[in-house]
């Protein structure tokens, strides 16, 4: 069975809550440690993250009840697969995540469109920032959405834009939204600080 849906306008109410979930707003996210003790596996939302141990754990998680266990799980899932892939670059990750089909509707200036893009852009970062990590810091799952906050660190030992880095650390924020399908991602929205990591890198934009 296709996962791919008819595409629908990102309605801007949606994403301003998902936002303003993610930054402060209105929506508390529920911390995966909480002060004092860990919360129960048992408890709504951590009883839906995978605990495998090769796949990146987020940190604060805020997930729609009314979605239902069995798809809110589902989504969570896809989260942590497609966040495994930026931490790790491990394509089985992203081949697990997003569907073939998968568009990019924020595609940078050169990069191509669908599932090679992804892997072109991992393959770009660590070229430059080979121990480049991805900390998955806060979901959001609302209905057929899946919002990010991210960030990326590791250090510049290698070479972007013929700059060579020196070692110096680089940090910078990330925020996605994942339009999920029937069993993948099949579209996204995403903005990067890329002015804080060309600074970082040392190039000019």
């Amino acid at each position: 069975m296709s996962d791919a849906l008819p595409r629908r306008p990102l309605r801007a109410a949606a994403v301003a809550a998902a936002l303003a979930a993610l930054l402060g707003g209105t929506a508390a996210a529920a911390p995966l440690h909480g002060a004092g003790r860990e919360p129960s596996s048992q408890a709504w939302p951590h009883r839906l993250v995978d605990r495998s141990p090769d796949l990146v754990q987020p940190k604060a998680l805020t997930v729609d009840r009314s979605i239902g266990v069995r798809r809110a799980a589902q989504e969570v899932r896809l989260a942590q697969q497609l966040y495994t892939f930026w931490n790790t670059g491990q394509q089985r990750y992203l081949d697990a995540a997003i569907s073939p089909g998968f568009r990019d509707n924020t595609l940078p200036p050169g990069r191509p469109q669908g599932p090679t893009g992804p892997v072109l852009a991992s393959r770009t970062f660590r070229a430059a920032v080979p121990d480049l990590t991805c900390e998955l810091s806060e979901v959001l799952v609302a209905g057929d959405r899946i919002t990010a906050r991210l960030v990326f660190r590791g250090h510049f030992t290698g070479t972007f834009d013929s700059v060579h880095g020196r070692g110096q650390s680089v940090e910078f924020n990330a925020i996605d939204i994942q339009h999920v399908g029937v069993d993948r991602i099949v579209e996204d929205w995403h903005i990067e600080d890329n002015t804080a990591l060309l600074a970082q890198l040392g190039v000019n934009s």
